[in-house]
């Protein structure tokens, strides 16, 4: 592979000799040998460090790398496995769940992690009600979480959660001592904004906005079974096509943000390996349904009936067309939902029921700029409007503006496209995050609400019954296909590129692109 340090100044060589990593090296004159770092490229910046506030598949990396939760996921299919709980147990109805946590756990400042830290992890990111605490709004309080003794800790919840173990990944643990000492006005987020207070395998040793983000294996690193990285570079490209040419030159060893072009140009390719495998992986066209012509839900189906969505699958390649809002597979998908396709009868006689029968108007999508997969997308949705005598205007923009441009209807485009992938194998990670209301502000689901919808969702989580799940998500995907806040386009493939140096890289179905990197190695 040819060095990854090749464009990094003598400066940022030696802060990563200075890292206090046992064994680390510096390429060339500095050291004979170079350490083991696996470097990353991403189009995704980290908007922020808070890992209770900050979401997004960067900010996932980030935490299954700097920080440890109670349970890990792993495997295909996905299943539990210890964390910062070396092990666990519930009650015969799924209320009550103890952990125990494993002595050998550190945090960076080498302080142990006890049931104390782990209870006001919890309470913080619930009383923040950002991040991924919307996966436990309505199922955990502050009251059910309890610090038995200073290595088991008792969680009780206020209502059954099927997926309940599933999501324990998605909740880090911070130090107490570490967050209190800065807590200032705003329970420490202006802090963790820039600043961690994690116990996983890697620290983090320099950030770069918008360049590059530095982890070095932590000395406190207490996790068994893991590789032989020194240490890992998150490298921001801003195209898709970069990191396929910087995977085949051997500047990079893992490409996360790859077209289907991209795959079928690096079949063959000394030294690469690609990875195309099925996942809980949606692409929707959210639309702003609280503000501009996209208020009428008539202009909705309008376009929802004008897209072509032939074209649509053509463009994305290794993908499935949705039917609905749930992907293909999971529990209580219903493959026979009706659902809009290309009809343009149907489209001109949605459009006549609005203020614009004749069209002659100008809507508006953004896309993340080294997304070339949603480019495409924003293409295929251009050439169907013409035939609505409606034009779109297309805006590449950096994910951390688009997260910003969702605050509220009046920043948010007509169009925002959204990739949603599976924390956890469950209807709910979908429903929830993409079309509660309690979501809304979110990049999942901007503007959306609907108390039906909500009334469905709440009922779907807390239900444990399979086939009274089943109904009641049959339900929810019927009223949402009816409110036809999104354009249901396709289930893609994920689609990464490894170098062949890389070694135990395990597909997982979940967040496949926020790679866990302690378990691999560099040979």
């Amino acid at each position: 592979m040819t060095d990854p340090f090749r464009a990094l100044g003598r400066r940022d060589l030696l802060l990563l000799a200075g890292a206090g990593v046992a064994g680390a090296a510096l390429p060339g004159r500095l050291h004979a040998q170079a350490p083991r770092v696996l470097v990353i490229a991403s189009g995704q910046d980290f908007p922020n460090l808070d890992p209770h506030t900050a979401t997004g598949y960067a900010p996932a990396f980030f935490m299954r790398n700097v920080y440890d939760p109670l349970l890990r996921i792993s495997g295909n299919p996905p299943r539990p496995v210890p964390g910062l709980a070396r092990s666990w147990d519930g009650s015969a109805d799924g209320m009550t769940h103890e952990f125990h946590l494993d002595p050998a756990a550190r945090f960076h400042s080498g302080a142990p992690v006890t049931a104390e830290d782990v209870v006001y992890s919890f309470a913080r990111a619930l009383r923040l009600a950002k991040g991924n605490s919307w996966m436990l709004r309505g199922i955990l309080t502050p009251g059910g979480l309890d610090a038995v003794d200073p290595a088991t800790v008792r969680i009780t919840l206020a209502a059954p959660f099927a997926a309940f173990l599933q999501v324990l990944p998605w909740f880090p643990v911070v130090e107490k001592a570490a967050v209190e000492a800065h807590l200032g006005e705003d329970d420490g987020q202006s802090w963790l904004m820039t600043q961690t207070a994690g116990s996983g395998p890697f620290a983090l040793q320099q950030a770069r906005p918008g360049a590059l983000y530095r982890f070095v294996r932590a000395p406190t690193a207490w996790q068994g079974g893991g590789g032989n990285l020194d240490g890992v570079i998150w490298r921001i490209a801003r195209e898709g096509a970069t990191e396929r040419l910087l995977l085949q030159r051997g500047e990079i060893h893992v490409a996360l943000d790859l077209t289907s072009e991209d795959m079928d140009a690096l079949k063959g390719a000394p030294g690469v390996v690609r990875v195309i495998e099925p996942e809980y992986r949606t692409f929707t066209i959210k639309m702003n349904t609280r503000r501009g012509p996209l208020a009428d839900i008539n202009m909705r189906r309008a376009i929802s009936h004008a897209l072509d969505y032939d074209a649509l699958r053509d463009t994305a390649g290794y993908a499935d067309l949705m039917v609905g809002p749930l992907p293909l597979g999971i529990l209580g998908h219903d493959p026979d939902l009706a659902v809009p396709r290309h009809d343009p009868d149907a489209a001109r006689a949605h459009l006549a029921r609005t203020a614009t029968p004749e069209g002659g108007i100008s809507l508006k999508i953004v896309y993340s700029a080294n997304l070339e997969q949603q480019r495409r997308y924003a293409l295929v949705l251009l050439d169907s409007l013409r035939a609505l005598n409606i034009t779109l205007e297309i805006q590449p923009m950096r994910w951390p503006e688009m997260v910003a441009a969702c605050a509220s209807p009046d920043t948010l485009p007509d169009f925002f496209p959204v990739y949603q992938t599976a924390n956890y194998g469950d209807p709910d990670n979908f429903a929830y995050a993409a079309y509660h209301s309690a979501s809304n502000g979110n990049w999942q689901n901007p503007v959306f609400a609907d108390p039906e919808v909500d009334r469905l969702i709440e009922a779907g989580r807390t239900e444990t019954d399979i086939d009274a799940r089943k109904a009641i998500y049959g339900n929810f995907q019927r009223k949402v296909v009816a409110d036809a806040p999104d354009l249901f386009g396709v289930q893609e493939r994920r689609k990464l590129g490894l170098r062949d140096a890389v070694r135990g890289h395990v597909f997982t179905p979940v967040a496949a692109n926020a790679i866990e990197c302690w378990p691999l190695s560099l040979v």
